[in-house]
């Protein structure tokens, strides 16, 4: 008995009988020193790329965009001198035009057209998983070049619009080729472009509990009432996470632009986009100190918006608190 109960006082000490010692546990703070260096080993690369792909260029565009620089000389300080251009600057005062119409017409637009077949879908329509699938492509593709030849060749003079036209007797015209329709053009491909936020607006429907409608029923409530009541106030927020992305996205649209015009924001400067006068300025003239000036700008004017974007989302996003 005496026997058996020193073995198990050792086996409790750490000795598994064999009259061998284990070492001690190592201290819990020099564990997770050890658990640290290793995460920091394995984000290295990490903080290697965002150093030099990211921060790094941004801090040299700022130093930049208070030079004058052609990329075939030295940079030279000219302090505001870049800044004070763009004042007088009259093709940005028309990029400006172009891209700020661009945006308050697209972005509702493709809204309204997401939210309205987010809506449709969310009543149990058959097959929802395919045409949520063949809603979505479009957002994949819609800055791609590819589908930018392709709205080339559709709104052009014999592209498949016209032709259509014909059919009832209309005869069309060059839409891309015309600077009173080529920037339309351009807003249908951005509205086309409605599956990713109609994704979220689907996921956000279904989040509404049922028991507001059912409630809404007993009190004789119609469909527009429950939608503009019950639906609307519960789907700001995700109205507002969209408006956000949207808006975002739309000013820095470059790829149509550039596609549809050849790059030079023709005709008439119709499609002149902000982004296609910055390249245009930067790798066209090798203005680049002014083209950073621009992108700075365009910064600027991003953050702003989203700034007002969330001042003015207080009075009109609801979040259940």
């Amino acid at each position: 008995m005496a026997e058996t109960t020193q073995h198990a006082d050792t086996e409790r000490a750490g000795e598994p009988g064999t009259g061998q010692r284990k070492s001690p546990p190592r201290p819990r703070g020099q564990l997770a020193k050890r658990e640290g260096r290793a995460a920091y080993f394995f984000l290295a690369p990490w903080f290697v790329g965002i150093g030099l792909i990211t921060i790094g260029p941004i801090l040299g565009s700022l130093y930049l965009s208070f030079t004058d620089y052609s990329l075939l000389s030295s940079p030279e300080w000219i302090g505001l001198d870049n800044f004070q251009r763009m004042l007088e600057d009259e093709r940005l005062h028309n990029s400006l035009r172009v891209t700020f119409t661009y945006v308050f017409v697209s972005v509702p637009l493709q809204l309204a057209l997401a939210l309205a077949l987010a809506f449709f879908l969310d009543k149990g329509v058959r097959g929802l998983s395919l045409y949520r699938s063949v809603y979505y492509l479009p957002s994949l593709l819609g800055s791609s070049v590819a589908i930018a030849i392709l709205w080339r060749q559709i709104f052009g003079t014999e592209g498949l619009v016209n032709q259509l036209l014909a059919l009832v007797g209309i005869q069309g015209q060059g839409w891309v080729s015309h600077p009173d329709h080529a920037l339309s053009t351009l807003v249908v491909l951005n509205v086309w472009t409605f599956g990713s936020p109609m994704v979220i607006f689907l996921a956000g429907l279904r989040q509404i509990p049922t028991m507001y409608y059912e409630a809404a029923d007993v009190d004789g409530a119609n469909g527009f009432t429950k939608f503009w009541r019950i639906t609307i106030p519960l789907l700001t927020p995700i109205i507002f996470f969209n408006l956000v992305l949207q808006i975002i996205g739309a000013f820095q649209t470059f790829t149509q632009a550039f596609i549809v015009s050849g790059g030079s924001g023709g005709p008439a400067d119709s499609t002149l986009f902000y982004t296609l006068y910055i390249y245009q300025r930067g790798f066209g003239s090798f203005e680049m100190g002014y083209a950073s000036a621009l992108a700075w700008f365009l910064l600027v004017v991003i953050a702003g918006f989203t700034a007002v974007n969330f001042w003015a989302a207080k009075r009109w996003v609801h979040y259940g608190d």
